[in-house]
C-alpha cells in the first residue's frame, strides 16, 4: 500500500439536477475535478465499499451526516463520501439515506480509489473491485491525516470498521484545533 501526500488528479463523472431539462429525470452529466473538490478547502473524505451495503448504510454515512455541524464548527468546508459506484446508484442511495449534508461522490471507474492505493478485489462477495474503507482530512489537495482500516487485502473475509468512522475523525480534528 503506497502512501501518497496529495489527492490524485482525476475527473469524476457526476449527475446534477438541471430544471431546464424538464421531465421526470431532470439531470445532466457534469465532470468534477479533484481541483474543484479540494483546492483551497479543508475537506473530510470517507470511502466505503458500496452504497446500500449494511455497515455503510447503518453506521458509516449516517454518523457523518449526523455530526455534520460539528465538523463545520471545526473548520471543515465539506464532507465527501466516495464509493466505487456509479452516479445513479450514489444518487438513489443518498435519497434513501436522507443525506443532505454529505456529498456523495461516485468513483464509478475506481480511478481515484486506485490512484489512492485503496482499490481492493472483493470478488469473494461478488462486488468486483471496490474501495477499502478509510477516511482522511484533505487540506488544499494535501492529505493531512488518514485513517485506514486494518487488514487491507484482496478478498478480505471481514469488513473492518474501527478507525474510519465519524467519531474517530471528529476526535482527531478536536485534537489539532
Amino acid at each position: 500500500m503506497a502512501v501518497i501526500e496529495t489527492v490524485p488528479n482525476v475527473v469524476f463523472k457526476t449527475r446534477v439536477r438541471d430544471e431546464s431539462i424538464g421531465g421526470p429525470n431532470p439531470f445532466r452529466w457534469q465532470d468534477r475535478t479533484t481541483e474543484e473538490l479540494f483546492a483551497g478547502k479543508r475537506v473530510v473524505v470517507f470511502s466505503l465499499p458500496g452504497a446500500f451495503t449494511p455497515t455503510c448504510s447503518t453506521s458509516h454515512l449516517p454518523r457523518y451526516e449526523a455530526l455534520y455541524n460539528e465538523f463545520k464548527a471545526l473548520g471543515v468546508d465539506e464532507i465527501i463520501c466516495i464509493s466505487v459506484n456509479d452516479a445513479f446508484v450514489m444518487f438513489q442511495w443518498g435519497k434513501q439515506q436522507g443525506a443532505n449534508n454529505v456529498f456523495l461522490l461516485p468513483d464509478g471507474n475506481g480511478e481515484f480509489t486506485r490512484k489512492m492505493g485503496m482499490l481492493v478485489d472483493k470478488a469473494n462477495l461478488g462486488f468486483g473491485m471496490r474501495s477499502w474503507r478509510y477516511s482522511m482530512v484533505v487540506n488544499n489537495c494535501k492529505i493531512e491525516k488518514m485513517f485506514i482500516e486494518p487488514g487491507f487485502d484482496d478478498n478480505c473475509p471481514t469488513d473492518p470498521f474501527e478507525v474510519s468512522d465519524a467519531d474517530t475523525m471528529l476526535n482527531y480534528l478536536k485534537s489539532v484545533k
